[in-house]
């Protein structure tokens, strides 16, 4: 059963696994790694061949749950869509209102420093420079569709220059009137191409192709999420690229170029939401809205360092999927809060999504819970490990937590059914853009067509396996938080710092199915099991290659409807990173200081101002 003092619509019910299946099962697996040439013939062969795709989705062992003895007579479950209902005590607003805290910028002599939508509030109303002058700052080192093209434009696919300074400039005339919007009001962010913005294609990080009819149809509405951001006054400079169709985790796009990891270029971005993480830590926006099927918000902000939080499903606006989530990616802890409670705001034609309760603060006098899978984590790096371990030593010592030992189910054969099913549901997708479905595969790059190709031999029979696997997950998890009321499960974000980039990738990607496992190690389980997780920097380690630390993440996950409680985590660990760690937060060499590009075009603006008063 559901705690007593929360109700929820489409609860699980509370149910311990069985001790076989909390039985923690490394494997080897051996997907071939393809790059170059083996690449481009592989996939040829896999397209062109039925029984090789068929050989390919075996040896990948998705087939393996359907072994497990332990799921007989288990129902299977293909939304994990858990929604908290409102009480008579929640608020009566569809979002909480943002605090004081909130809407500070950080020290200016804070080490690491990052801007934020308060610097930007701040700087408006100071008059020191607008939004307009922000938004042209802006536009040269973002647009894709001039010549000379900024280091920084991979990270972005389209902007739609005329409605960029329109909105900026309606934002600059609200704040001479002195009636600006609220907060975010002029800042600027970015939104993933797999989101829809009205009059933009979502590319998702595809090739363009202009004979096929998918690319012609830009979109009526903008996807709720973004929406919000806008109507509150944000500037949406631009789509951003991502790895095509969110089917990877590196970020690597031989199609639209690969975006830049800024604290080490030798490293990918993270996936599948690269852009948004290149643009963050490079400096360029302080917001950007992502999606995360696998982990696709949080691996990037862990490999960029920076924050991101996947909501609980369907929590910001429906998907056609079992995994994904739309979810805000920041360059602070504060943002990441305004962001979310922006984007998560009731849905009013959504009969499902506006029922979620207002998520809010735990009470500060509730016990705080740490669970940790011991097992489980220590199959980390041992950097990683370290930056972890120090983390939870300063939480339980400093912000009083309490470290409890927790296990989980299936957490192997878990991982292998979440990855099919990613797979599957994306084959589902690329079918529904092609006129003719038995071409299905001809939109893709080179990896994307074994990938996609290999998720569309899954039979119904498995896919439902996999169900069952997630209703057993998820059984378990509401069996621990009923256990440990407010327990965050606490991990490493991925278990290795960074992906390494390999040369020669960019020409047609790569496919290491070994390494994307890996990389989603932690991830998964928030996608399986639709509860909220959230990623943080928690320190940095040194490279095997290139020239710059590497950040590492830090992943709370908690119960369904509970993304406040995360979020206060996430200021939490946001003040050791700034506090105790040594050091404190690192910037990137080349991070952008827009602020201050903006003060230099306004000191411009206002000279040649001077100089045309003077002539006349």
């Amino acid at each position: 059963m559901a705690p007593q003092n929360r109700r929820f619509a489409n609860h699980p019910g509370a149910k311990e696994a069985p001790a076989s299946a909390l039985e923690y099962r490394q494997e080897k697996d051996k997907n071939p790694a393809l790059r170059g040439l083996p690449l481009v013939v592989a996939s040829i062969i896999a397209e062109s061949s039925e029984w090789i795709r068929k050989l390919l989705w075996a040896n990948a062992n998705f087939g393996q749950p359907r072994l497990i003895s332990d799921l007989e007579g288990v129902p299977w479950r293909i939304h994990p869509n858990v929604i908290p209902l409102a009480d008579d005590s929640a608020p009566a607003a569809g979002m909480l209102e943002l605090g004081p805290e909130l809407q500070q910028p950080q020290p200016a002599d804070l080490a690491g420093r990052f801007y934020s939508a308060a610097d930007y509030h701040a700087l408006y109303k100071s008059g020191q420079a607008t939004p307009l002058q922000v938004a042209e700052a802006l536009l040269p080192l973002i647009r894709r569709d001039v010549q000379e093209q900024s280091k920084y434009a991979v990270a972005w696919t389209q902007s739609n220059v005329d409605e960029v300074l329109a909105a900026a400039r309606a934002s600059t005339e609200r704040w001479a009137a002195g009636t600006p919007l609220g907060i975010l009001d002029g800042v600027p962010f970015g939104v993933k191409d797999d989101v829809d913005v009205k009059g933009f294609v979502s590319t998702m990080g595809m090739k363009v192709d202009k004979t096929q009819e998918y690319f012609n149809k830009p979109a009526k509405e903008t996807a709720w999420p973004a929406r919000r951001l806008e109507e509150a006054g944000a500037i949406m400079m631009g789509k951003m690229n991502q790895h095509e169709v969110g089917m990877d985790t590196t970020g690597c796009n031989p199609a639209t170029g690969t975006a830049t990891n800024w604290y080490n270029k030798s490293y990918y971005t993270g996936g599948s939401s690269a852009g948004a993480g290149s643009a963050l830590s490079g400096g360029l926006v302080p917001i950007t809205v992502g999606t995360d099927a696998g982990g696709s918000v949080r691996i990037p902000t862990a490999f960029c360092g920076v924050y991101g939080l996947k909501p609980t499903h369907n929590r910001t606006c429906g998907m056609s999927s079992s995994v994904c989530v739309v979810g805000p990616m920041t360059a602070t802890a504060a943002d990441l809060t305004i962001a979310y409670r922006f984007m998560a705001q009731p849905i009013p034609d959504d009969p499902a999504q506006n029922l979620f309760a207002v998520s809010t603060p735990p009470d500060p006098s509730a016990p705080k819970y740490l669970g940790i899978c011991r097992e489980w984590v220590a199959t980390a790096s041992p950097d990683v490990q370290r930056i972890y371990d120090a983390a939870v030593a300063h939480l339980t010592s400093r912000c009083g937590y309490t470290a409890v030992d927790i296990r989980l189910p299936f957490l192997r054969e878990g991982q292998i059914a979440h990855a099919a099913t990613c797979l599957t549901e994306a084959a589902a997708d690329a079918r529904g853009r092609t006129r003719n479905p038995a071409h299905y595969l001809r939109l893709l790059n080179r990896p994307n067509r074994i990938n996609v190709g290999i998720g569309a031999q899954t039979p119904a029979a498995d896919y439902l396996r996999y169900g069952q696997l997630r209703q057993v997950l998820m059984q378990h998890l509401a069996f621990l938080f009923a256990a440990h009321p407010g327990l965050l499960v606490l991990t490493p974000t991925t278990p290795m710092a960074g992906w390494p980039r390999h040369a020669g990738d960019d020409a047609y990607g790569s496919s290491d199915g070994n390494q994307t496992i890996r990389s989603m190690r932690f991830v998964w389980v928030a996608n399986m099991s639709g509860c909220p997780a959230v990623t943080c920097p928690a320190g940095y380690v040194e490279p095997a290659q290139g020239e710059g630390m590497l950040p590492v993440g830090l992943m709370a996950m908690a119960e369904w409807g509970m993304e406040e409680q995360l979020l206060g985590f996430a200021r939490e660990v946001e003040g050791y990173l700034n506090e105790a760690y040594p050091g404190g937060r690192r910037r990137p060499e080349e991070w952008v200081d827009v602020i201050g590009l903006a003060k230099e075009k306004a000191a411009k603006d206002n000279a040649a101002k001077r100089g045309s008063e003077y002539l006349r």
